[in-house]
């Protein structure tokens, strides 16, 4: 069979941008005996990394972790509905978690502020510099993606995720397949923007669904809506009915409560 070259090249996905992150040093595949043994004391840090994160985020309370693209504009539509989105959650008392960059990250600090809840950025060494959004109150740096995903979800009690790329693509599976698989319960996960997620839903029902490769009723794990205020109460109810199973297993387990 002939092949054919489209002509298209593969491209450095930073090509102006040549800084190493402990990401790339740690997942890059190594055979020499002095890296490997570099590999293996690399642990410490990695284990200082999640003292770190524990200490400085076990303080914030409720609170709700919100995803979307770095790439949104100040002043967009999707920009002030995450501000709304993210005033309403902190006028009901969550804390707002965000990965402290630009964008959507950037419009649910803002939100935050605005509320006078707390506001919280997780920032990632990334090859390029991300400085923390002015409206973060708390920033915490991470060198390792996985130890900061573990806090979103942690330190969380919903995800609201609004339009964005690969890197919100991951928050919003790694979340679905955490609940999935028992690891979290009673989780609200919310989509916000139905045009832009409307054909992954149907994707996901027609395809995984339709072909058995997920239950139909994994698609309840998700919540689509434009609107911030339905986004608050799906939030708060969905919680306050968890609240109300854990109520209901304390009495089982240790009789009524006092």
């Amino acid at each position: 069979m002939e092949e054919h070259d489209s002509g298209a090249e593969w491209a450095e996905p930073f090509p102006n941008h040549h800084k190493e992150t402990e990401d790339e040093r740690l997942l890059e595949s190594v055979e020499e005996l002095e890296t490997i043994g570099r590999d293996a004391w690399r642990i410490f840090r990695i284990m200082g990394e999640f003292v770190e994160g524990f200490e400085e985020m076990s303080p914030v309370g409720r609170a709700v972790s919100i995803f979307g693209s770095a790439r949104v504009a100040p002043g967009s539509l999707q920009y002030q509905t995450c501000v709304e989105t993210a005033r309403l959650l902190g006028e009901a008392g969550f804390s707002i978690i965000t990965g402290g960059g630009p964008g959507i990250m950037e419009a649910a600090n803002r939100g935050a502020q605005l509320a006078g809840a707390k506001s919280i950025g997780c920032n990632i060494e990334l090859p390029f510099e991300q400085a923390a959004n002015p409206y973060v109150d708390v920033s915490i740096d991470f060198r390792y993606f996985f130890v900061r995903k573990t806090m979103f979800v942690k330190y969380a009690q919903a995800f609201v995720i609004f339009p964005g790329g690969f890197g919100t693509m991951d928050e919003l599976f790694e979340a679905l397949t955490l609940i999935q698989t028992g690891k979290v319960r009673h989780f609200p996960v919310v989509l916000v923007g139905k045009h832009y997620w409307g054909g992954l839903v149907d994707w996901l029902r027609e395809r995984m669904a339709g072909e058995g490769k997920i239950s139909p009723r994994d698609l309840d794990l998700v919540f689509l809506t434009d609107d911030p205020a339905e986004a608050c109460s799906h939030i708060v109810k969905r919680l306050e009915r968890r609240r109300e199973i854990l109520r209901g297993r304390k009495r089982t387990d240790w009789g009524p409560e006092l």
